[in-house]
């Protein structure tokens, strides 16, 4: 046996190394850092997609009735509805802030906006940010990234590719697949792990365009050849750990599957005391060593992104909008649970039985055979309690959309009491506030860096030109323009606006309009300009592509509109003064108009 567990450790030595090592062990120290932040998420998750309490903690009271009210799963649903409607209101979400005036002109900024709106909307990119929102709901952290894939497939025949996307797209990253250093100064600076479980089947692909996956795969195979014979308990004594979502050793080198774990930052080599900056290494089963690299993106440390809902002084892992509400949610289904066994009670309530009394069955119309003295009573039951249960748990429902800062007003119900215009907007934007910011929050601290992180790998991994989407506003129409690397080349920065742009155009509109309707706008309206006026609201609205506005089209169109209705009275009336085909035929017959003046009387006479 000891023969076994010694050749088992110079196979496992011989394909490890002590930088892949230490990367796992690296993984392992952070994992267990946030278990108890993994603890709280796995009880969220159980409440919000709860369909009853056996699945909750709220089961270890023991109540009879099983009921969960989903208030915790509705907020939930709120949330990302309106944060992805705020998102993307509209197509014009994206802006392109050009850093000089060459890199500002109408030629690139709509080149750029055009090759990343249609990119997203092929790539499905909105997909991916819905699911990002609900990490950022559920976990209070979402983390993303990029990478420019080619899904199509090459026609040897024509010398084209043949369907499938190409181009950036973004990704989605587990929260609970990254690890980090919860106490770095902020997410840029720390180092960071990702992991992947591949299949041999994945490995193999990627070999077919990398050579550095092509030796991945032959050590794989190799490692797992040489140790196929060997049983649990020699893994156990050999190795001491097992790999996450696989049991042991065994089990997991009996697979079909790979962990691959990739980490990202700066290292500091001990033996050397070189550091290494912005460096990527891939480490396969924890302790081999595949690639080791500069980080491959133009934006280095940036690549990755993280938005945090709430954020805590001095620990990375933010705080989600519905860890808060856990604890309420218990005390409702408790609340709703209790009710219902009271009136379980008071339609079945207890019976006292007192004396010889034969068996029998509680039931309508039973029979009841009583011996003696004895007898059944019920027993009675109180059941004021029971109102109070359903006020306190439409107090606890009303506090919960609160607290997650989704207000009524947001949501489409309006608070009770009689407003004047005013009041109802200034109660909506201070309502809001939470909401905005949150959803502003995510937008810049996640969405921008992805957008940009895309144009990036866009200008680094374009190959040829590439037709993309456009609004001609001269002529209002959807067209096509083509696109190379040198039409993407600029410095700057995309924006996405929707959810600032949104809470904005609706704040100037209401404002605008309850100025000018009011005693200001008469004394204002003299200086104002009506061609301005009419830009702004084309602007706010986003109405370019309609061509709805044109200096005085409207006086134009108005003018053209009498022209026409002249010319078709004229044509009536000469219409009526032309002679019908009966006229024409009986010379003797009368129009109607003479016809008329010759019933009148001669006055002459």
């Amino acid at each position: 046996m000891s023969g076994t567990v010694a050749t088992l450790k110079d196979i496992y030595s011989s394909f490890s190394d002590d930088l892949g090592k230490e990367i796992g062990m690296l993984w392992d120290k952070y994992d267990n850092l946030r278990q108890p932040w993994i603890a709280e998420k796995l009880e969220l998750r159980n409440f919000i997609f709860a369909t009853d309490t056996t699945s909750t903690v709220v089961d270890e009271l023991n109540w009879k009735n099983n009921t969960t009210i989903p208030k915790i799963c509705q907020i939930r649903d709120n949330l990302h509805s309106n944060y992805i409607s705020s998102l993307f209101p509209n197509d014009n979400w994206i802006q392109w802030e050009g850093k000089t005036l060459e890199d500002e002109t109408y030629d690139k900024k709509n080149a750029i906006q055009s090759y990343m709106r249609t990119k997203v909307h092929q790539s499905n990119s909105r997909d991916v940010f819905s699911t990002l929102l609900y990490d950022y709901i559920d976990y209070g952290n979402c983390f993303g990234a990029s990478h420019y894939v080619t899904e199509g497939s090459y026609d040897p025949i024509t010398g084209h590719e043949t369907g499938g996307y190409k181009g950036p797209k973004g990704v989605r990253i587990s929260p609970l697949d990254i690890v980090f250093n919860p106490t770095a100064p902020d997410f840029k600076s720390t180092p960071k792990i990702v992991r992947k479980i591949m299949g041999l089947g994945e490995i193999v692909k990627l070999a077919k365009t990398e050579e550095v996956w092509a030796s991945a795969l032959e050590m794989v195979q190799s490692f797992r050849k040489q140790i196929g014979e060997y049983r649990t308990t020699d893994f156990n004594k050999a190795m001491g750990y097992q790999v996450d979502g696989f049991g042991d050793l065994r089990e997991y080198f009996g697979s079909e599957y790979v962990e691959v774990l990739i980490f990202e930052g700066d290292y500091l080599d001990r033996a050397t005391m070189e550091l290494h900056e912005d460096q990527q290494i891939i480490v396969l089963d924890r302790c081999r060593t595949v690639v080791k690299r500069v980080i491959p993106s133009p934006l280095g440390k940036a690549r990755i992104s993280h938005a945090g809902w709430r954020k805590r002084t001095d620990n990375l892992y933010a705080m989600g909008p519905l860890d808060n509400l856990v604890g309420m949610q218990y005390r409702i289904d408790h609340l709703e649970n209790l009710k219902a066994d009271a009136q379980d009670l008071m339609v079945h309530p207890p019976l006292v039985i007192e004396g010889d009394v034969d068996p029998f069955v509680w039931e309508p119309n039973t029979e009841i055979h009583i011996t003696g003295e004895g007898s059944v009573k019920e027993l009675g039951q109180n059941l004021g309690g029971v109102a109070m249960a359903n006020n306190e748990i439409q107090v606890l429902e009303a506090r919960m959309e609160l607290f997650a800062g989704a207000p009524k007003e947001a949501m489409g119900v309006r608070t009770p009491g009689e407003k004047t215009a005013f009041e109802v907007q200034s109660l909506d934007n201070a309502a809001g506030r939470i909401f905005q910011e949150k959803i502003t929050n995510f937008e810049i601290n996640q969405l921008e860096p992805m957008m940009n992180s895309m144009l990036a790998d866009a200008i680094v991994e374009m190959d040829s030109s590439e037709v993309v989407r456009t609004f001609n506003e001269e002529l209002g129409v959807e067209t096509f323009m083509s696109l190379t690397v040198k039409d993407l080349m600029a410095e700057g920065i995309i924006r996405p606006i929707g959810a600032r742009h949104f809470a904005q155009q609706a704040q100037v509109l209401q404002n605008l309009n309850m100025t000018l309707n009011g005693v200001m706008g008469q004394l204002v309206m003299p200086h104002i300009s009506g061609k301005a006026l009419a830009r702004l609201v084309e602007d706010n609205l986003q109405l370019q592509r309609y061509s709805l506005v044109k200096p005085f089209i409207g006086i134009i169109e108005q003018a053209e509109g009498q022209e026409i209705a002249m010319e078709l009275q004229a044509q009536t009336q000469s219409d009526m003064s032309t002679p019908t085909e009966e006229e024409v035929s009986d010379p003797n017959a009368l129009s109607a108009e003479e016809q008329e003046l010759a019933a009148q009387p001669d006055m002459a006479g």
